[in-house]
């Protein structure tokens, strides 16, 4: 937000962090020397990655440590956008430049004619809310004979009952590929930074993990229990942090009825295998890497606070702000930046408060908000940090809300039968969340943490047995190959092209790697890389 006088934009910028009870927004002075960050979304529903070892790799960020690195690939031209904040006029900049554009698709939006486009130019106050490109946009539409209709980011389509849908959607171009000068300057500064030469691969690897987490309070007529109990960050160790990747539970959405375990790993009709090969593949993938998570909260921060997600966007401008060291969870809890949660006695019952993990403290929100706005202390007052403090019995619902969603979903997997095809840590971890233990051992068990460490993993027999499982789809695969060349290169009407095309340069290639496929060289150079889950096999 910017504070004007007189059409003058003044020196102090605000931003909103949510929103008071009575609906006003709660905005915050920034910092003079305060500029945002510019952000480029590569990726949304669909991307493929990779796991690489670090030693297979060059110039990236000096003070990077971890051991191997996750790529993303994004598999999408556009996005599937939700803008919520575009009802109000001028407030989303980026979603009223792109309904400005002549080549989108949008959904649940109403189609506004050419007189009714022609009165809201006539109500000057409110048209000129919005920002440059739209009013441009309905200028020339009034203009013109074609299209028949128009949309607007403030006018989601009529419902029933008179009200305006809360899910409109539209299709967002890549921004990286729409804004290519900012994708470059990105590269080149990289480069720049990293004395890493033009002909040189510069690897851009995942450097935080930042999931964002709905939550809700109790909507008692529609029968949704309370989930608003994470304060704006937690970090969770992975055996929590996998029993809320496994539930995916997520609270009520504005543009839905329901709440409950939803998001990719239910989505079965997008994907054939079973959930525990995605929950497999996930925690080697982390193991490797050493990545540790923070959850940032969404919708609201107990009954009290509505955040939508004005979190959410917060959190990369802390981020980047942030040292690399000052990105680790142990440095962090050591020095009082995060404080652990601990089960709670109540009523002759456990609440399993510890599987939130660890939160944010007030020190936290001191040091790292003070690099962004003028009173840090403001922006997450006590009983945001702590929201127990605004509804207590709510906060114990919300918490055994989450775990009987773990229990319950847990059990899907003994149902099904694939329990039987997770890795050990996850075996046990389903066992916990659907029985309370594994062999006598709940989840703060020593033998259960360490069961959950890159070390423990790269000397177990199952890993061994992903990368043996590797070798043996690489084989099936090269063989396939090889069978497939020489059957072109023996097929004589092809033998120009086969010529051309350099065929037998490339069935020696694929002869040489198959020779070298299961031995013990290829085993060295695989080691700490996902192989593959023999569950598929």
């Amino acid at each position: 937000l910017e504070l004007k006088y007189l059409g003058q934009n003044m020196i102090t910028q605000y931003l909103r962090v949510g929103f008071e009870e009575d609906g006003s927004g709660r905005t915050f002075g920034l910092r003079k020397d305060f500029y945002p960050a510019v952000k480029l979304q590569r990726e949304d529903d669909i991307s493929a990655s990779i796991t690489v070892p670090r030693r297979h790799l060059q110039n990236l960020h000096p003070k990077l440590t971890n051991p191997a690195f996750k790529f993303v690939k994004n598999c999408e031209y556009r996005f599937f956008q939700r803008p919520d904040d575009a009802i109000r006029r001028g407030y989303d900049k980026h979603a009223e430049e792109d309904f400005s554009r002549d080549d989108g698709f949008f959904c649940n939006y109403e189609p506004i004619p050419r007189n009714d486009a022609a009165t809201m130019i006539e109500d000057t106050i409110r048209f000129t809310q919005f920002t440059q490109p739209l009013r441009e946009t309905f200028r020339a539409y009034a203009d013109t004979e074609k299209p028949d209709y128009v949309v607007s980011t403030s006018n989601p389509r009529i419902v029933e009952g008179g009200a305006r849908s809360k899910n409109p959607r539209y299709l967002q171009n890549r921004p990286d590929l729409s804004d290519q000068r900012s994708d470059y300057l990105a590269e080149i500064g990289a480069r720049f930074f990293r004395r890493a030469p033009l002909d040189e691969m510069l690897p851009s690897p995942v450097v935080a993990v930042l999931p964002g987490r709905r939550n809700n309070p109790p909507d008692v007529a529609a029968g949704i229990r309370p989930l608003a109990v994470f304060n704006p960050v937690h970090h969770q160790e992975l055996p929590e942090l996998f029993m809320d990747f496994i539930a995916s539970l997520t609270g009520k959405s504005p543009s839905t009825t329901g709440a409950g375990s939803e998001g990719a790993l239910t989505k079965g009709p997008f994907n054939m295998l079973f959930p525990i090969t995605d929950l497999n593949n996930a925690l080697v993938s982390f193991l490797l890497t050493d990545h540790h998570a923070f959850s940032t909260a969404a919708g609201y921060i107990g009954p009290k606070y509505k955040v939508d997600h004005d979190i959410s966007l917060l959190i990369p401008e802390v981020w980047c702000r942030m040292f690399v060291h000052e990105r680790d969870p142990k440095w962090l809890i050591e020095n009082g930046y995060l404080e652990k949660l601990n089960d709670i006695e109540h009523d002759g019952k456990t609440i399993l408060a510890s599987r939130l993990g660890f939160r944010i403290t007030e020190r936290f929100a001191k040091l790292f908000l003070n690099r962004i706005f003028t009173s840090p202390d403001a922006v997450f007052p006590e009983d945001m940090l702590r929201p127990e403090l605004q509804n207590y019995e709510q906060f114990l619902d919300g918490i055994n809300n989450i775990t009987e969603t773990q229990q319950k979903v847990a059990m899907n997997y003994f149902h099904d039968g694939s329990i039987d095809q997770a890795c050990p840590p996850l075996n046990a971890l389903l066992h916990i969340m659907a029985h309370g233990h594994h062999e006598e051992r709940h989840a703060d068990h020593p033998d259960i943490r360490a069961m959950f460490t890159r070390e423990a993993m790269l000397e177990s027999d199952w890993y061994r047995e992903r990368i043996d499982a590797k070798a043996t789809v690489d084989h099936a695969l090269l063989s396939r190959h090889q069978q497939n060349l020489e059957t072109f290169l023996n097929t004589p009407i092809y033998a120009t092209v086969a010529q051309d095309l350099d065929i037998s340069t490339r069935l020696k290639k694929v002869k040489n790697d198959l020779a070298e496929v299961g031995s013990d060289a290829w085993k060295e150079k695989h080691q700490e890389t996902l192989g593959t889950d023999p569950a598929i096999l």
